[in-house]
């Protein structure tokens, strides 16, 4: 999916974000049904396991890149540019998920991965962060309601949830990083 919402980002017509929107929007459900499925049907895999994060991943970096890269002036009006929030939001949540990714590989590799396995905070700055970029990728009020600016709002909560959940995961592997 990540081609296509580049894609549709930067196609030439109004309608342009909400495809894109959309797509990220369904890349994300069926993201979360299919792990839900697969702990629920016991249907998992090694290589599920590798490949679901890493998608993650790239899909939440792909769309802070867009949104970074897009041009200021095209940005909803403020009374300060929400360019330098969004860069510095996107710089907190790619930082934090390299951060804990290598953490995680030197966990495992010393074999106490399980202390920082997935937590609910976790899954909790996920929904924030994927329902932020949705808005964000959106961009156009709906109903009257500043959709750039709820999703802006919503990616700023995730950042604070990253960040704390960061804290978490370092709290609960310091034994090991202090030996």
């Amino acid at each position: 999916m990540i081609p296509l919402v580049v894609l549709a980002f930067y196609l030439p017509y109004g309608w342009g974000n909400r495809i894109a929107a959309l797509l990220f929007i369904v890349a994300a459900v069926t993201d979360s049904l299919d792990g839900y499925l697969a702990r629920r049907l016991n249907q998992m895999s090694a290589l599920g396991a590798f490949l679901d994060p890493v998608a993650d991943k790239l899909m939440v970096a792909i769309a802070l890149i867009l949104l970074v890269s897009d041009e200021p002036t095209l940005l909803r009006p403020f009374a300060f540019n929400p360019h330098i929030l969004i860069t510095i939001t996107a710089s907190i949540i790619v930082g934090r998920e390299i951060a804990i990714s290598a953490l995680r590989e030197w966990m495992a590799e010393i074999g106490a991965r399980a202390k920082i396995a997935v937590s609910s905070m976790g899954k909790l700055k996920t929904i924030f962060q994927m329902t932020g970029l949705s808005l964000m990728l959106y961009r156009d009020d709906l109903f009257g309601l500043p959709v750039f600016e709820l999703g802006l709002a919503c990616l700023m909560i995730a950042a604070v949830l990253t960040l704390w959940s960061m804290v978490i995961y370092l709290r609960a592997s310091w034994p090991e990083l202090d030996k």
